[in-house]
């Protein structure tokens, strides 16, 4: 007999059911016990009665999370019993057959909890008692819902979804990469990729005009609440556009996905406001401003764009680095001073970022799609013309050889979809996260490595 879904047993009355699952909760009314049982789909309650001594026997041994087979005949609840609180409150299991599958030892977290309450060493350390948590799965299962949105609203509005390398090139774009040394070529190493930026581009290059991917990112860097050592992004390019057609585009999207898979979010403003950041510093003192009528209602989505923002910064050695990053293409009527590289400080590119109450979710920008663009914003923050070759020297070639003016944008895809599930943490949207260290408990890791896997790898370890 194959397995029903506990969810399904609602709409099953009279009939004969198969259910798998967990015991969820486990109550001893002397004569009677009760048990809910839950799977993914839902929680349904089963009554063992007197009437068959050795199935109340085996009921008697239960215990919360252990995992059962239980085949029984749905029942009708009397109306006064029903329990308004769950789908399948209306009916009940009458047991026929339970087969214990696994037990489980006593929980080391409490798992019927929201869990907000318990420390992050814990949860993290047991984190696959953790996403049991209906809080986790419902987060899991809304994460699942947007991503299936974005790629089929993406591939039917012309863009192929294609997987860019994780071994990669470590080259200098801001944050410190992840490395991974190479066995085969001693005292050389791949990075793995802070974002596909180098890729994309690449692709428009190759002609693919719209490419887009739900990307896994890489930072070697401090953590914060909104930040992990590992990330995933919506990335996604196009090809022959400005950058209102970018902006417009994202938009759509967003609005298309609130609407779809968070009816009960309301969005303030449509079209979404769009501010300088001249403008955003000086009314809000921020670059991510939370523009919310009423901060304290959790649907109200405030988006806003933030753009015109300057291309260069000063660093505390006096020198010029970019503010965002240096593929970014300068606004057309600074283009003439980017080039002669003078007016450094008054030059604005055409980066947009997209801000949700107070967060930014996503940032991109017009490219520079001609070599020489390139070359002049690494000789402003004063990389030689060797380094240059050296680190971006493929960029260049690639950028020489007729590649089509583009901009794209990247989502931090776990900041959106924790705010769009009123969370202030990506870890409570993310499966297995770091914790705020950098370390994952479950796994024991970063771990050391024997001194045979070290020697393999040409790498001797310093006190």
């Amino acid at each position: 007999m194959s397995r029903i879904s506990i969810i399904d047993t609602g709409n099953l009355v009279g009939e004969i059911v198969n259910l798998y699952g967990w015991v969820n909760i486990r109550r001893d009314h002397g004569k009677l016990i009760f048990i809910d049982l839950r799977d993914r789909s839902g929680v349904v309650q089963a009554v063992f009665s007197p009437s068959d001594n050795e199935l109340r026997e085996a009921a008697d041994k239960l215990r919360p999370e252990w995992v059962v087979r239980l085949k029984g005949k749905v029942k009708a609840r009397p109306e006064k019993m029903f329990n308004p609180e769950i789908p399948t409150g209306k009916v009940e299991i009458e047991p026929l057959e339970l087969e214990i599958l696994n037990e489980a030892e006593t929980m080391p977290i409490a798992i019927d909890t929201d869990g907000y309450e318990i420390g992050e060493e814990s949860r993290m350390t047991y984190r696959y008692l953790d996403l049991r948590r209906p809080r986790l799965l419902k987060n899991i299962s809304k994460r699942h819902e947007t991503v299936l949105f974005i790629r089929n609203w993406l591939s039917g509005t012309g863009f192929l979804e294609i997987e860019t390398p994780i071994l990669t090139k470590s080259t200098p774009e801001g944050a410190r990469d992840y490395v991974v040394p190479s066995r085969i070529y001693p005292g050389k190493f791949f990075a793995l990729p802070q974002s596909p930026q180098q890729y994309k581009q690449l692709l428009m290059a190759a002609g693919i005009e719209r490419y887009f991917q739900i990307a896994r990112c890489f930072r070697d860097e401090d953590t914060r609440g909104d930040r992990q050592p590992e990330f995933t992004q919506l990335d996604l390019e196009m090809s022959f556009v400005e950058r209102d057609d970018v902006m417009d585009l994202n938009e759509k999207l967003l609005i298309d996905l609130v609407k779809t898979i968070y009816p009960e979010k309301i969005i303030q403003d449509i079209p979404f406001p769009r501010i300088s950041y001249k403008e955003a510093m000086e009314k809000y003192g921020t670059d991510r401003p939370d523009l919310r009528k009423d901060p304290n209602d959790p649907n109200l989505l405030a988006f806003c764009w933030v753009v015109d923002f300057p291309f260069f910064e000063k660093t505390n050695d006096g020198k010029w680095t970019f503010t965002h990053n240096p593929f970014s293409a300068p606004k057309p009527e600074h283009m003439e001073d980017l080039m002669a590289q003078k007016n450094v400080s008054n030059i604005l590119t055409t980066q947009y970022d997209i801000v949700l109450n107070g967060w930014e979710i996503g940032g991109g920008s017009i490219r520079s799609h001609k070599s020489g663009i390139l070359e002049s914003v690494f000789e402003i923050i004063g990389y030689s013309k060797n380094q240059i070759k050296e680190n971006f020297g493929h960029m260049l070639k690639a950028l020489g050889h007729g590649a089509p003016t583009h901009g794209g944008i990247a989502w931090g895809f776990d900041r959106l979809v924790a705010l769009l599930n009123n969370e202030l943490n990506i870890r409570e949207v993310m499966a297995f996260p770091k914790t705020g260290d950098a370390r994952d408990l479950m796994m024991d890791s970063p771990s050391e490595l024997a001194n045979e896997q070290l020697k393999e790898l040409h790498i001797k370890i310093f006190e």
